[in-house]
Order: structure tokens, then C-alpha cells, then sequence
């Protein structure tokens, strides 16, 4: 496979954790889809199988909501489960009643986090409340996620195109996804646009 054909592909996290092993990858079970992507790519390019991530994928030791989450909680083993989110969404409702979830903000909130916690930074949940208030409260569009194809594609075509609908864009989005192209508003525009002549 050349760097393109995965370029202009459309990839479920399933398949690409099969590559990503098959390869080589180490760790690729525990990779994000944007990781092994990443990985992915790096390896069509240099031959070399390597992960992309420096956050600890370890799953061992006591995680954090097993010790008894509280806002003076240093974290060390975070996770994205119910308890946890039910846990942030009660803080953030005691700091701002009526506060309501953006969407992107998990995203973004996850990678702060990691970010922080990579970078040496010593965390508490009351922390991890206030970023996750922050995040909540910005009022300008959060920028494009790098490898959300999907979603970004969506956002675009509903943007750009006057009185779409959530289904004419799905539509589209099938339409794409079977193409050999990048699989992005501005490459639908194109093959759109050189059928039409």
C-alpha cells in the first residue's frame, strides 16, 4: 500500500488495528484511531514500525475512581468511564449552573489532559473540573480535529452548502468514502464539479 492509497482510503478503527499489528505496531491494541493512523503513515514512509504516542498505555495499578474521586484528587490513572464523566458534569454544574456540553469538548478536554500530564504537569480533579468548564464556556468553533474526516466533512458540507440537510450530507459522505480521493468537503467539490462538465 502506497502512502496515498491510505491517504484517499476510509479506515474503521478495527482495520486499522489489524494493520498496525500486522506491521508491527507496538501497543497498536491500546492506540487511539488518530495514533494509529499516525503510526501508520510513518511507516509507509520510513519502513519502520514504531508508535507514535508518548502517554503511558499501561492499564495496571489502581485507577483513580477506585480510590474515590474528589477535587483534591491528584490524577494518575484517569478513565473515560461513567463514573468519571458523572463526576466531572456534577463539579461543573456546582461552578456554573445550567452549564451545558459543547460538542468536541470531551475531545478536546482528553487531550489537554494527556498533553498535561505528558508535559510533567501535577494535576487534581479540581483541575481537570475548571479546563473542563473552560472548554465549555468558549464561545468561538472549536479548530478541525486533524484526523476527523467524518466529522469535519459533515461540518463543511452543512456549512457550505445553502439548506443542506443531515441527509444529503450522510449521502454525500457514502458517495466519498467510495472514491479514491481525500476524503474531505474540498475533494467532493472537485469530483462533484468534474462530473458536472
Amino acid at each position: 500500500m502506497t502512502l496515498s492509497q491510505f491517504e484517499n482510503g476510509y479506515w474503521y478503527a478495527t482495520q486499522l488495528k489489524d494493520f498496525a499489528e500486522a506491521i508491527g505496531i507496538p501497543s497498536a491494541n491500546k492506540l487511539r484511531k488518530d495514533e494509529l493512523e499516525r503510526a501508520i503513515r510513518s511507516f509507509l514512509v520510513t519502513g519502520k514500525a514504531k508508535n507514535p504516542t508518548k502517554r503511558n498505555l499501561s492499564t495496571s495499578g489502581t485507577k483513580d475512581v477506585e480510590r474515590g474521586l474528589s477535587l483534591e484528587l491528584e490524577v494518575v490513572r484517569y478513565t473515560n468511564d461513567d463514573e468519571t464523566k458523572s463526576f466531572l458534569e456534577r463539579e461543573a454544574q456546582k461552578c456554573v449552573r445550567g452549564l451545558k456540553r459543547k460538542s468536541g469538548v470531551r475531545y478536546r478536554f482528553n487531550r489537554w489532559r494527556e498533553e498535561q500530564l505528558l508535559n510533567g504537569v501535577k494535576l487534581t480533579y479540581r483541575d481537570l473540573v475548571q479546563e473542563y468548564v473552560r472548554l465549555n464556556q468558549t464561545t468561538k468553533p472549536f479548530a478541525q480535529i486533524p484526523h476527523g474526516r467524518y466529522i469535519n466533512f459533515m461540518s463543511d458540507f452543512l456549512a457550505a452548502e445553502k439548506g443542506a440537510t443531515r441527509e444529503q450530507a450522510i449521502k454525500a459522505w457514502k458517495k466519498l468514502k467510495s472514491l479514491d480521493v481525500p476524503k474531505n468537503y474540498r475533494a467532493w467539490t472537485q469530483v462533484r464539479s468534474s462530473k458536472s462538465k
